[in-house]
């Protein structure tokens, strides 16, 4: 029956109804290491059992060697009258020993033992009466030939049965009790296990079904449980972001396009109405075309953003010249900032090179000059500076503006998040939002810092 229960906890098979105890993996691996500990266990039985015995078996032989040639030597050669007297004198006080001497027909001369088959060597003599066995179990002894007939002494293997049965009946409780153990330690540790799994199926439907703010309980056992349960809770925060950022984005895209729609539908119906002229009619299809250029630009953008988030872009990763692009773009800007009455400077000591995408690079580094063009007022500096420390390769974007609040640095980097409230200034709120995700693809870190005054844009490439 315990052979049944047995293989059916270990089986998937099995038809019998099982607490769910025994069928988890925990409880199964309990059953393979009690198993293991079994067969361990008779290995080390086998060993033990056979290396007694035989240091035993050895034991006997070598005393029963030495009385015989005691014997032999007290008889001193005279003969088998000799060898009877000495025989019969050690038989009458034997201290444990077995003596048999007989003359050549077979006949009993002397000793405890009855006539036997004269062989010489060692030898076991097994006892088949009842009477005898009540006596001894068996005989272990050597038997020599003499002059005049066979001598023959022997010693009890009681002592040595008594301790064979000893070793295989200490071993057995052991066995049983190991085995016992680990049984009871896989139903512990299985037990524990499924109320910590059961503790996590329902947090996990309670997420599934309530609230995506609920988390995984983390004890401090530090075990793999909690390792695992840590990233399935970093998991949800992640998840729980994108979701939040999707309902921001969502409500921003309505947002934003609502008014380019409405003011484009308006002057689609003024334009629709009776009597318009010809120039008119241009100028609004004009005018339209600007503001859908705008929301297809806002499209693009958010489009571009989610390229960027959905994965890595190393296979058109290559070194890339940061001398010549930052160069470039100060060259590209340099127009821009002189018709807005404001001064673009470029201070870029050494040769950097990083290892990333120069279209990409090229874009990150755009905007960031872009942008502070576009919100620093007439006569302001902008300093595009590179320099390394600590292994690392910084490049800043720098303006003596009005800067940014530091509360409100972190929310400038959302999509469609802007500064100005009333949004009358160009832009859709998507600079810093894709630059920023640029920055992750190239593993980098984007940081927004008091310049005092004004802001420091800094892209941090670390050292690999």
């Amino acid at each position: 029956m315990f052979r049944s229960f047995i293989l059916c906890a270990a089986s998937d098979t099995c038809s019998v109804p099982q607490p769910r105890v025994f069928r988890t993996s925990s409880f199964r691996l309990a059953l393979i290491y009690a198993a293991l500990t079994g067969v361990s266990f008779v290995i080390l039985l086998a060993v033990i059992f056979f290396s007694t015995t035989r240091f035993m078996r050895h034991q006997i032989d070598d005393s029963v060697g030495s009385e015989v040639g005691e014997i032999l030597a007290d008889a001193q050669g005279q003969g088998p009258q000799s060898i009877r007297a000495v025989v019969q004198a050690l038989s009458s006080h034997p201290a444990g020993f077995y003596y048999l001497f007989q003359d050549a027909q077979g006949v009993a001369q002397a000793g405890n033992l009855p006539a036997m088959d004269p062989r010489n060597g060692v030898l076991e003599w097994p006892q088949t009466s009842k009477s005898r066995r009540t006596a001894f179990s068996a005989i272990r002894g050597r038997g020599v030939s003499v002059p005049g007939g066979y001598l023959f002494v022997g010693w009890s293997t009681h002592q040595l049965n008594e301790m064979e049965e000893m070793v295989v009946g200490s071993f057995s409780w052991a066995l049983a009790a190991c085995i016992a153990l680990a049984l009871a330690g896989g139903w512990v540790m299985s037990a524990r296990l499924m109320r910590r799994i059961e503790t996590v199926s329902n947090t996990s439907r309670n997420i599934i079904s309530e609230d995506l703010r609920q988390r995984l309980p983390v004890t401090q056992a530090g075990d793999e449980l909690d390792h695992l349960a840590g990233s399935i809770n970093a998991m949800l925060d992640r998840i729980e972001t994108l979701m939040e950022d999707l309902r921001q984005v969502t409500s921003d895209i309505a947002h934003d396009l609502r008014t380019p729609l409405t003011r484009l539908r308006q002057r689609l119906e003024l334009a629709g109405r009776p009597g318009t002229d010809v120039e008119a009619l241009r100028d609004t299809l004009g005018r339209s075309v600007t503001e859908i250029d705008a929301i297809l630009g806002i499209f693009a953008a958010l489009l571009h953003i989610a390229q960027l988030q959905s994965g890595p872009r190393r296979a058109a990763f290559k070194q890339v010249d940061l001398n010549e692009l930052l160069g470039t773009i100060a060259e590209l800007y340099k127009p821009m900032a002189e018709e807005n009455g404001q001064r673009l400077l470029e201070k870029v000591d050494g040769s950097f090179v990083v290892h990333g995408e120069r279209e990409l690079l090229m874009q990150l580094f755009a905007n960031l000059t872009e942008n502070a063009l576009r919100h620093t007022p007439r006569g302001s500096t902008i300093s595009i500076v590179a320099s390394r420390s600590s292994g690392n390769l910084t490049v800043s974007i720098v303006d003596n503006g009005p800067g940014i609040p530091e509360s409100m640095r972190e929310k400038v980097l959302q999509r469609f998040f802007r500064l100005e409230v009333s949004r009358t200034t160009a832009g859709n709120g998507l600079g810093l939002s894709l630059a920023n995700a640029i920055v992750h693809v190239h593993d980098a870190k984007l940081e927004l810092a008091d310049a005092a005054p004004g802001l420091r844009a800094s892209v941090i490439f670390t050292a690999s």
